[in-house]
């Protein structure tokens, strides 16, 4: 069974025009700071350039993102355009004071000085997340990373993974180096995680984040062909990416879960799933079992 006691209705000042109830918020192990079930992802969906629509739409996702209640917007130098998309959304906002920027480290030379001009485009005093983005050269850009920390220029650092991939080796990042955070692929479907990695993150009290929530949209796309199960009302999802959200943050290991969008509809959607009635445990296994039989 989940452990309510862990959850909290998060306080964070939001924009004009908020929705009336705020997302439920986990914290942070390390340092208890509270954080919202559903961030903000930025793969693809915020590579758009130098496109004005593009950007408009962008920043219309950003201030919807904050309208609800969200925080956490994650980036990446993989990410072609986003980290100056992101940017130019927050700071057309006034740089939210609810903003916790998280982004990484993706090269295996001079780390430093991609975190400078990632820094750059987004404009912010420092990062609050800083992660070695699918484990890229970490033996070298980790201990930057926490050197960085240590002179107060990161909150948190962090490593990151996707689709499965080397959880071998992040499995031993994960025993033997002092972490805040770690990203990692999951949901209904992709569960390899839920073996030995998100326990482990419990254990040695490591946050969370969950990238590709929707397999960049294919499993809804696959969902959307059926109807939503009976009890997705008892959980009051009225979509199959609710459901899966919910599945998704109430483990119990979960900090965050980041999907990424184009929509505002969506991105208040997503954030609406941050909230009560959260699935047991039971209704978790439930929702795998019928979304896998899919």
């Amino acid at each position: 069974m989940r452990r309510r006691t862990a959850l909290t209705l998060l306080g964070w000042p939001v924009l004009a025009g908020a929705a009336d109830a705020a997302p439920l918020a986990r914290p942070i192990p390390s340092t208890g700071e509270q954080l919202p079930l559903v961030g903000l992802g930025t793969w693809i969906t915020f590579n758009v350039g130098r496109d004005p629509v593009g950007r408009r739409q962008s920043a219309d996702v950003v201030r919807a993102f904050f309208a609800a209640g969200g925080r956490l917007i994650d980036s990446s130098p993989m990410y072609g355009s986003s980290q100056p998309v992101v940017g130019e959304a927050v700071r057309g906002l006034g740089m939210p004071k609810a903003l916790f920027a998280a982004d990484k480290v993706w090269t295996s030379g001079d780390g430093e000085a991609q975190v400078e001009a990632s820094r750059q485009h987004w404009q912010v005093p420092r990062f609050d997340l800083l992660q070695v983005h699918n484990l890229l050269a970490w033996e070298r850009q980790l201990p930057l990373l926490q050197e960085m920390k240590r002179a107060g220029r990161v909150r948190y650092v962090g490593i990151t993974t996707s689709e499965g991939r080397r959880h071998a080796e992040f499995e031993k990042i994960l025993r033997g180096q002092r972490l805040d955070f770690i990203q990692l692929t999951y949901n209904p479907v992709d569960r390899e995680a839920d073996e030995r990695l998100l326990p482990l993150a419990r254990e040695r009290g490591v946050a969370v984040l969950v990238n590709r929530p929707f397999q960049e949209g294919d499993l809804l796309r696959r969902l959307a062909r059926h109807p939503l199960p009976p009890f997705a009302a008892d959980l009051q999802c009225t979509s199959w990416a609710q459901l899966v959200l919910k599945h998704i943050v109430s483990h119990p290991a979960v900090t965050c879960a980041i999907p990424a969008t184009t929509s505002v509809a969506h991105v208040r959607e997503n954030l609406a799933a941050a909230s009560e009635p959260l699935p047991d445990e039971a209704t978790r296994q439930r929702i795998a079992r019928h979304i896998t039989r899919l």
